[in-house]
């Protein structure tokens, strides 16, 4: 295993990325920016966790705000999927980065990759 520049195992250093969903992903881009193996799981994991992060918080938190009644637990159903969604794919992707895997997700994969 290769270290980092931070002196981590590059397979620890991946998952670290994931590990505070967007918000890791965002220090260990700018952090490490020779590696490509850690640049590619850092902007993924900012690519995809920032957008669910966000609709998630509009969902549940600006609907939530205000009592729309059965529209409320509506909005409130969608936020819960987006949160369900989010710690699924965290799982996944830390335990595909520790295993040294370049787990590809559709779209934001490939924009990932370019960067």
């Amino acid at each position: 295993m290769t270290k980092t520049s931070l002196g981590l195992e590059e397979n620890f250093e991946a998952a670290l990325c994931y590990l505070g969903v967007w918000i890791t992903g965002l220090i260990f881009y700018f952090v490490d920016d020779k590696n490509k193996f850690i640049r590619f799981h850092a902007a993924q994991s900012v690519l995809v966790f920032l957008p669910l992060t966000i609709l998630a918080w509009i969902f549940g938190g600006f609907f939530g705000i205000f009592n729309y009644g059965p529209a409320w637990v509506f909005f409130a159903w969608i936020s819960w999927i987006f949160w369900v969604l989010v710690l699924i794919l965290w799982f996944i992707l830390m335990v595909k980065a520790y295993q040294m895997q370049k787990f590809k997700l559709p779209i934001v994969g490939d924009i990932a990759e370019k960067h």
